[in-house]
């Protein structure tokens, strides 16, 4: 079974996302980005699910920081986001995210997008 980390600051975005995904993916939700990091010394996830407006590092900062680490530049992100616009889907882009998807999502569209990256 594929592992999914999502990375969200919001309780109820990652129970949200997680219901959605748990019948189909093992799914571990983490708060923070610093968290990940740290779970990632252990666990090599297939795909990362990624805030972009998080405290302490944002979903920027942390794709940056996995992107520069040879082990996990293969790793897929999407960027999950309250808020998109052209600024934001270039930057997103242009640092390496596969796709973004709006909050609230659809479980079908989530699903979806997943599959076509793993």
């Amino acid at each position: 079974m594929k592992t999914i980390f999502i990375v969200d600051d919001n309780d109820t975005n990652l129970t949200l996302a997680e219901e959605a995904l748990e019948d189909y993916f093992r799914v571990l939700t983490i708060p923070s980005a610093a968290k990940m990091f740290l779970l990632m010394e252990k666990i090599k996830p297939d795909l990362i699910l990624l805030d972009i407006e998080m405290p302490e590092m944002n979903g920027y900062e942390a794709i940056e920081r996995l992107k520069a680490n040879n082990a996990h530049t293969d790793i897929p992100v999407i960027f999950l986001t309250g808020t998109i616009n052209a600024s934001i889907e270039q930057q997103c882009a242009k640092l390496g995210a596969v796709d973004i998807i709006t909050k609230p999502f659809l479980q079908s569209v989530l699903i979806d997008r997943i599959n076509s990256q793993i």
